[in-house]
């Protein structure tokens, strides 16, 4: 049975390979959908990987976790840099990132921190900041940018950066006689970092001498500035990585009790599924979206199938005069839509990981989706699965059909 199905497709080779390639876009599209889905809301949970606690002043978790990590808002208050430097040194920290947030350059947000940003900050899984171009920051007037920011701008190395004052925009206050020279250019991270300016902490202090309520009182070189005291006085949020995951809890809940401060300590992984559980709208959208597909798929299939089975009704009305049974052209057409449908879902495979094995680097590049072309997950295979199990039930109803044929209604077809 399995040689003459094998047979009776080659002997039909041109319209079962359009009835295979139907089958195959249908599972690359139905598949690479839901990669693509359960990737988008990975991408979005690995946005910050690596850190134990973030730490704000106090204020719910989603927004405290939207303006350190996403740069999106702002924050209710500052932290104290005293505050900070306790809470850094307490037993079981490993290392901590000060972020301090406020100003922007041509819309992008301008982050101060300091030399622990390179060495801690990471995100996708445990994936820390690689440069494409240049090195770390290490004078007072250098910065750093993500590589959306040097994509956009145009930038590259060596390039004069002045920082606006205020997240806005637009902005028509500049802190333009201290300029950052540009060092270092970011790999693309599919991450808030792309769209980053990072600067020093004494940067960023050093810029603001001589600034009042919002406007320059005070004109100062890069050397007077230099030789100012640049020890910040607040900032606006910091990362912790803990030496012992246990204590995690217990620092946390020490932060949230911290009496010299009102502070919050949020868990990065909890924030981050509060959040993505808001935007499931989005989720549900794409998932309608791989469900239309697999729908159109199999009905394009189905119809195939039909339409060939008109034209082959002279074909088994000869069978049926040869000896073949109605079980046998049932068995036949069941087996034949079976191998059409399972080599139709081998071969989209193989287009899919195909392609993301070509096109993962360009996607991460310009839209900053990290696609990882690992074998199929759960979700993956019950869709595979149930992509089989629906070809295999269309290719009963054509063979039902076939079941009915008598030998006179195949050889009294007329041409």
């Amino acid at each position: 049975m399995l040689i003459l199905a094998l047979k009776s497709l080659w002997a039909r080779r041109l319209t079962a390979g359009l009835t295979l390639a139907a089958i195959a876009i249908s599972v690359m599209l139905l598949v690479g959908v839901e990669k693509v889905r359960v990737e988008m809301k990975e991408s979005f949970a690995r946005t910050l990987s690596g850190t134990d606690l973030i730490v704000g002043a106090r204020t719910g978790q989603i927004n405290l976790l939207l303006y350190s990590v996403f740069r999106l808002g702002n924050p209710t208050n500052n932290i104290s840099w005293d505050s900070y430097q306790r809470i850094s040194k307490h037993k079981g920290v490993a290392w901590t990132i000060p972020i301090a947030l406020g100003d922007s350059h041509q819309g992008f947000r301008v982050l101060g921190t300091n030399q622990d940003y390179f060495r801690h900050y990471a995100y996708g899984r445990n994936q820390p900041l690689q440069l494409a171009e240049g090195r770390p920051f290490n004078d007072t007037f250098e910065a750093v940018i993500g590589s959306e920011v040097a994509q956009t701008l145009g930038y590259k190395l060596s390039d004069p950066l002045i920082i606006a004052h205020g997240a806005g925009n637009t902005s028509f206050s500049l802190h333009d006689d201290l300029p950052f020279t540009l060092v270092g250019i970011l790999a693309p991270t599919g991450t808030p970092v792309d769209k980053t300016v990072h600067v020093r902490l004494d940067g960023l202090e050093a810029i603001h001498l001589g600034w009042q309520s919002g406007r320059k009182t005070l004109t100062l070189s890069p050397e007077q500035a230099r030789a100012a005291d640049l020890t910040p006085d607040s900032i606006t949020a910091f990362l912790v990585g803990m030496s012992n995951k246990v204590q995690v809890f217990g620092l946390q809940r020490a932060i949230n009790g911290y009496r010299a401060e009102p502070l919050s300590a949020i868990l990065p992984g909890s924030a981050l599924h509060e959040l993505w559980s808001l935007l499931g709208i989005a989720e549900k959208a794409i998932a309608f979206i791989a469900l239309f597909v697999v729908v159109a798929g199999l009905l394009g299939m189905l119809t195939t199938l039909l339409a060939g089975l008109s034209a082959r009704r002279r074909e088994l009305a000869i069978l049926r005069a040869l000896g073949a049974g109605p079980r046998h052209l049932f068995g036949l057409l069941a087996l034949e839509a079976a191998l059409l449908t399972a080599l139709g879902v081998l071969l989209g495979l193989a287009l899919l990981y195909g392609s993301l094995q070509l096109l993962a680097p360009l996607v991460q590049a310009q839209y900053g989706l990290l696609l990882y072309p690992g074998l199929p997950e759960a979700g993956e295979w019950r869709l595979i699965g149930l992509t089989l199990l629906a070809g295999m039930t269309i290719g009963l109803l054509p063979a039902v059909r076939a079941y009915f044929y008598s030998v006179n209604d195949g050889m009294s077809i007329n041409h």
